[in-house]
């Protein structure tokens, strides 16, 4: 196929691909290991997203791929099937509990976690707002807490305002204004950037939500990095699909680095299958597995 390269010209998509695969075990939610860091120790600002931010009117004026109303509602089904094994994902708001992954809390429909920064940033956003909200009292907590997978000043009582507060409209559209600011919209416009379809879009924005938006070699722009020294983006010249197999391997070798939740199903038995497929515009009907169960979005 032909793709317009963001910086370029014409690029023309040839195929190939190299396979892998790996064991399964269903999950209860899937935490990121690495988030948004405290802003008293703020990480350095990623040199792609300097990037992306030069180019924001040439990225801006692009289709809009998975960031299209009916493709991002497919792009949070598919999500939630890795994430809690349903493609219901508004039913996730009020979901939290304690992994055992050292995140503390994770929670609600991307899992914010109580350890990783992200929990506290919604939170505080939706006090803000909303500053009578049941988890208002537990604010001075999960500043404490954060970084930790303590729950000091937690419990008892944390887990139902954060059921509570599900309920509430506002709290949800708070938790989908977090997730877009933090995961979705920085993955869709640096995919763009690097001159990839709908599917590579989905595959940023998961990687995202997995990984975090860290720098180290297991966050989302450590594992871009190792990509790219694999392989050119479709921006630069290179072949689509190549450089996203290159993308899901990096990802892949991550999450089997770890020591706790090593299940790589989301990559080898759905983004893989997009990506046999041909299918780099994540066009439906869109059949996979995961955790061996079969899903499918007509």
């Amino acid at each position: 196929m032909t793709r317009l390269a963001l910086f370029g010209a014409p690029i023309v998509i040839a195929v190939s691909i190299i396979f892998s695969s790996g064991g399964s075990e269903p999950p209860e939610l899937v935490p990121q290991s690495s988030r948004p860091a405290k802003e008293a120790d703020p990480e350095p600002t990623p040199e792609a997203v300097e990037q992306a931010e030069e180019h924001a009117e040439e990225i801006d004026a692009l289709p809009p791929g998975l960031a299209a109303p009916e493709t991002k509602e497919i792009a949070s089904r598919l999500v939630s099937s890795a994430d809690a094994s349903t493609l219901d994902w508004q039913s996730r708001y009020g979901a939290i509990e304690d992994l055992g992954d050292g995140n503390g809390y994770t929670a609600g429909v991307v899992g914010f976690c109580s350890g990783t920064n992200d929990m506290l940033q919604l939170v505080e956003a939706y006090t803000g707002e909303h500053p009578d909200n049941p988890l208002a009292a537990f604010l001075p907590a999960l500043r404490k807490v954060d970084g930790s997978d303590s729950h000091k000043g937690l419990d008892p009582g944390f887990t139902a305002a954060w059921r509570e507060a599900a309920e509430d409209d506002a709290f949800r559209e708070a938790q989908d204004a977090t997730r877009d600011r933090l995961y979705f919209e920085p993955a869709v416009r640096l995919a763009k950037m690097d001159g990839l379809g709908t599917l590579g879009q989905f595959v940023y924005y998961d990687a995202m939500v997995l990984h975090g938006p860290g720098l180290e070699p297991d966050g989302f722009y450590g594992i871009r990095d190792t990509a790219m020294r694999q392989a050119d983006t479709a921006a630069e010249g290179g072949d689509e699909r190549t450089y996203l197999d290159a993308f899901l391997d990096a990802g892949r070798a991550a999450i089997k680095a770890r020591t706790v939740q090593r299940d790589t199903t989301r990559i080898d038995t759905a983004q893989r299958v997009f990506l046999r497929e041909g299918n780099l515009e994540l066009r439906t009907p869109l059949v996979w597995k995961m955790y061996g169960e079969s899903f499918r979005i007509p």
